[in-house]
């Protein structure tokens, strides 16, 4: 028996499709696939040397998430990184805070979606970018983000982690550092990876070397800090 919310989701996507047929023509799509492309990189160039936060959406502010989120966020701006999130309520709200709070960097990666998303009150204004692809503003974060620090999350948290280590283990793009905040949480993710995926050998031990689980906000800051100073003694952005 279909729910009564799928069964609105179904009857809107066949509303969609009386939509004119330059709207659902494929060329239609790729302009403005294009047009997302050119206004996040327009928006972006010059923000500097940033670090994502990821995490949950439904993330309350008496989280102890959000509040390490916050935490994090204002540590990484004293050391001179702007803040990247997804621009919406719960842990990306409290990544934008801590760095709004410190008066530095704070970028917003909004995506278009039926719940949750909205945009929160710490961006810059003129550092907001409104997407309706997925995989543009998954492009956006790989390009501008020097670090990833993955709170709590849900579907959407992992799609972004994974994508980070999948592109990182393949070399598709330089390594960088990506933080998983909370072992309580991504513990019991980590060892089925070893216990199942590695020893399938479906995966390299080395993989395990992509990512770093912490559980403290001066352990998230060091592995961000650490890694970068491996190439400069002193970070100047």
């Amino acid at each position: 028996m279909i729910a009564k919310e799928d069964d609105e989701r179904i009857r809107k996507a066949f509303e969609s499709s009386e939509k004119t047929a330059i709207e659902q023509s494929a060329s239609w799509k790729i302009f403005k696939v294009m047009s997302e492309f050119v206004e996040g990189y327009e928006r972006l160039e010059r923000i500097g040397p940033c670090v994502a936060i990821f995490g949950s959406a439904r993330t309350k502010e008496d989280n102890k998430y959000y509040k390490h989120a916050v935490e994090i966020s204002k540590e990484l701006t004293k050391l001179g990184y702007g803040i990247i999130t997804g621009g919406g309520p719960g842990i990306m709200e409290a990544g934008n805070r801590g760095a709004y709070e410190e008066k530095g960097i704070s970028v917003g990666l909004n995506i278009a979606l039926e719940f949750e998303q909205h945009s929160n009150k710490y961006i810059d204004s003129d550092k907001s970018v409104d997407f309706d692809y997925f995989f543009v503003r998954k492009t956006m974060f790989m390009k501008y983000s020097q670090g990833f620090i993955v709170m709590p999350g849900g579907f959407g948290t992992f799609d972004e982690m994974f994508e980070a280590i999948t592109l990182i283990q393949t070399k598709k793009i330089a390594p960088f550092p990506i933080v998983l905040f909370g072992k309580d949480y991504w513990q019991g993710l980590v060892d089925w990876i070893r216990a199942s995926v590695l020893k399938a050998k479906n995966i390299k031990e080395k993989d395990l070397e992509i990512f770093h689980l912490v559980d403290t906000v001066d352990e998230a800051v060091e592995v961000i800090d650490d890694f970068y100073k491996k190439y400069t003694h002193k970070i100047n952005f």
